[in-house]
């Protein structure tokens, strides 16, 4: 086993634009590019591998001969049948609709055994200004709601909130939310691409007619009278050389940043694979008396049966995984934190 890269699937989008091109010096298809999918196995997209024995194969099927070695020992049967992750980069030169997506058991019965749709977001590039949706405001029911897409005021019941370079936003299923213009994230998610699109700006489409919305079923799945979200500020942990910070723990991933000065020492010791993505500088992974270099905006799949390996180089990392939480709670806690300190991460 080796770390794997992948060639991305670009999606073209009517918000797309050229910002990969400008931050990482992409060679993109067409100027209208929204959604790089790094690390995907998906029926709408599957990632093939890019580099050493397994180029050209899709990760499925790395899966399907090597299994374990790859996902780990704590894999879930259903985790062999369909990749838990979709890993994106998203960039939107223009506004995204207002939209929601369902949880994992509506997904199921009503969009074909779809899994539901969590997903978090890690803001690379942002203009002056850029704003977000995130959330509806709390004394907004359901029935208002409905009312003032019909009447069109719906966004007097939107929560906006302004974005920089670096923030992190956490957006569990039910939560309402877009993304504006002028923004360039990481996304890391279910591995679903079902989305209920509520309202859409007005726009229309290639075929100048407006897009579909899907108001009903995002009626049914939207978390009313919820406290508004709030961006990750996440529990810090200063380790020799590095700054990890974990921002998110839910049932379907944990993320956490590594800020690296020099070298960091890691080791995947069979129970679970993880995901490496560069936000900024370069890292050297060492591996098995070999390296692969990993830049801003490259993924990289660590099989669970890597074994010891270290990143070298002054850089910024996201690193996602998935743990038991009672698990990763009780480590945390043996390492003298509390539990008003690990309430800190987004998820618990």
């Amino acid at each position: 086993m080796y770390p794997l890269k992948f060639k991305p699937v670009y999606k073209e989008k009517i918000w797309g634009g050229t910002a990969l091109i400008s931050e990482f010096n992409r060679d993109l298809p067409n100027d209208s590019i929204g959604e790089s999918w790094e690390i995907a196995a998906h029926g709408n997209g599957s990632s093939t591998v890019a580099n050493g024995k397994f180029k050209g194969q899709e990760l499925m099927e790395v899966i399907k001969s090597h299994g374990e070695k790859v996902l780990g020992s704590k894999a879930r049967a259903k985790d062999y049948k369909k990749f838990p992750l979709l890993i994106k980069l998203l960039d939107a030169n223009d506004k995204l609709s207002v939209q929601v997506h369902p949880n994992d058991k509506y997904a199921n019965e009503y969009e074909n055994g779809e899994l539901g749709k969590t997903e978090m977001w890690y803001v690379i590039d942002a203009q002056q200004d850029a704003k977000l949706v995130y959330g509806v405001k709390p004394e907004v029911t359901k029935e208002e709601f409905a009312s003032s897409i019909k009447e069109g005021r719906l966004q007097e019941n939107l929560i906006e909130v302004n974005v920089k370079p670096g923030d992190v936003l956490y957006i569990p299923s039910g939560t309402v939310h877009a993304i504006e213009e002028g923004i360039l994230l990481a996304e890391i998610q279910q591995n679903s691409d079902t989305t209920y699109r509520v309202y859409d700006w007005n726009r229309m489409g290639k075929d100048g007619t407006p897009r579909e919305l899907h108001i009903e079923s995002a009626l049914d799945v939207i978390d009313f009278g919820s406290k508004p979200p709030s961006k990750v500020t996440g529990l810090e942990i200063k380790e020799a050389n590095t700054t990890r910070e974990i921002l998110v723990a839910s049932p379907y991933f944990i993320t956490e940043t590594l800020d690296i000065t020099d070298r960091y020492q890691l080791e995947a010791k069979g129970d679970r694979f993880y995901v490496l993505m560069g936000l900024e500088g370069e890292a050297n992974l060492l591996y098995q008396d070999q390296k692969i270099c990993l830049t801003a905006g490259e993924t990289v799949l660590i099989p669970a049966s890597l074994g010891k390996y270290q990143i070298e180089g002054d850089c910024k990392l996201i690193r996602s995984y998935i743990q038991d939480l009672t698990e990763f709670k009780t480590e945390l806690k043996a390492q003298g934190y509390s539990d008003e300190e690990i309430k800190q991460i987004a998820g618990l």
